[in-house]
């Protein structure tokens, strides 16, 4: 009887935290970042729109491949509600980045992870692409590695905008 209460408990205490993993969602790090034109800001800042936290870099294959469809979605959806903040590893090359930039007039933010400090609040990303979709509150809703399903980004991000 003891044995069976017990387990019980356990199912009921199992099943409560499921629940709470799938509806509680993590808050993203309020990290402060520059842009490339030199503007200062916080993730807070931005708090109220659905965000794209994409870390990249110009060496990375997938990540050239995804941009286009990165700045579709921007396009798309920009006067929303919707931004897309692109974060360009630490390794990469501040002119490469500036170059990239001017040559597809990337419609977002765009910001150099110069010491890897904003990579590490998000978790220690290091493969890219790495995206994270935020909702209009700053929690995390969905985090991609790799080149995202682009249907379920799209889905994903209007229904943060119709929430």
């Amino acid at each position: 009887m003891k044995t069976r209460y017990l387990g019980a408990i356990a199912v009921l205490l199992a099943l409560l935290a499921v629940g709470f993993f799938i509806s509680g969602k993590k808050s993203a790090p309020d990290v402060s970042f520059t842009t490339l034109e030199g503007k200062e800001h916080s993730l807070s800042y931005l708090k109220g729109q659905v965000l794209l936290v994409n870390f990249w870099a110009t060496s990375c294959s997938g990540c050239m491949q995804e941009m286009p469809e990165l700045i579709k979605l921007q396009q798309k959806y920009g006067d929303k509600g919707y931004k897309t903040l692109a974060i360009a590893m630490n390794y990469d090359v501040p002119e490469y980045i500036e170059n990239y930039r001017q040559r597809t007039a990337l419609p977002f933010i765009v910001s150099h992870d110069k010491d890897g400090s904003l990579a590490k609040a998000f978790g220690d990303v290091a493969l890219t692409p790495t995206s994270f979709l935020l909702d209009k509150n700053g929690k995390i809703v969905k985090q991609y590695v790799g080149i995202p399903n682009m249907e379920e980004l799209n889905s994903l991000i209007l229904k943060s905008l119709n929430d």
